[in-house]
């Protein structure tokens, strides 16, 4: 079951599904009129799915207004079927995001901005390459970039908390096995203090950000479709994890050949401004910004919507 939810007026909204590398994915599309630049969005990972997250785009950035916006679920995401899941790898997720940039460049004749979060925003800048052409820009959102760093970040600032803490809290930190983080029940434990600490959204917390997503997901999915989706990403993110530990564009940076327009959050502590500095010099764009959002976390795009949303119109 594939729930579109409210339109919000749109002369273009309709789900496409592709045949992408020997599995079938699916594409949502949508804008306000016909003509709008093409604007693909690249949702964080590893394994998260990106359709029930639609209306949330579409109430705090309303990119539809000015682009063509295609949210594309990637491999073994969602409800797809188990065995695409366990076929994923970053190798194989950069692989289909070029096929399905190739894709939407030939279905509007115009070059693509690529909108990557987090997993995403990696996933963008090791695929432009490899579609110069098609490609117009890249907004990366807080992207992973060298996992050793992160987490070791993250488990710093983990610990701080934790010793400045309550009892519940800094009980939980120590619970916490320091990284690198090889399977899902690990890194969704740190997740799970993350969101709680303010750093993966401000102001919301884990068993928020949990109820939000379940509630979308139902309506997107149904309830089958729900299980299905939680279980591949749990399959997914055990086939990434073991790769994501290695994870390191800073020492061996992807070659970019159109702009990069990078967005971190303040308060991110997966990306400390070391990184923030580090990732832009690295890789030899033709030309890149650099913003560091006041008052934003991971999810910079949803913490702050209006500041990242002028840099889409800039692109």
């Amino acid at each position: 079951m594939l729930n579109t939810g409210r339109r919000r007026q749109l002369s273009i909204d309709r789900t496409i599904a592709l045949d992408i590398n020997g599995t079938q994915q699916k594409v949502r599309i949508c804008a306000a009129r016909a003509g709008r630049p093409p604007l693909l969005i690249v949702q964080a990972g590893p394994g998260l799915p990106v359709l029930h997250e639609v209306t949330k785009f579409q109430r705090l950035l309303n990119l539809e207004r000015d682009f063509l916006v295609a949210y594309w679920e990637q491999r073994g995401c969602g409800d797809a079927p188990s065995g695409d899941a366990g076929s994923a790898s970053m190798t194989q997720q950069v692989d289909d995001l070029v096929a399905v940039l190739r894709w939407l460049h030939e279905e509007t004749k115009q070059r693509v901005i690529v909108f990557g979060v987090s997993m995403g925003g990696t996933f963008a800048l090791q695929a432009a390459g490899q579609a110069p052409d098609r490609a117009k820009a890249i907004i990366a959102v807080s992207p992973d970039s060298q996992t050793a760093s992160s987490d070791a970040s993250a488990h710093g600032f983990l610990q701080a908390q934790g010793l400045r803490a309550n009892g519940r809290m800094s009980q939980r930190v120590k619970k916490l096995d320091p990284p690198p983080y090889l399977d899902s029940a690990a890194l969704q434990q740190r997740a799970r203090l993350l969101a709680d600490l303010g750093a993966i959204e401000r102001r919301k917390t884990f068993n928020a950000l949990l109820r939000e997503m379940l509630i979308a997901m139902i309506s997107t999915y149904g309830v089958v479709g729900t299980i299905r989706a939680l279980r591949n990403m749990n399959r997914v993110q055990r086939k990434l994890l073991p790769e994501i530990a290695s994870l390191d564009l800073i020492t061996d940076p992807p070659r970019v050949t159109v702009p990069v327009h990078y967005v971190f959050g303040e308060q991110d502590v997966l990306n400390p401004l070391s990184i923030v500095k580090a990732l832009p010099a690295a890789i030899a764009a033709p030309a890149s910004t650099v913003v560091r959002v006041p008052d934003a976390a991971h999810m910079v795009h949803f913490d702050q919507p209006a500041i990242v949303r002028s840099i889409a119109e800039r692109a």
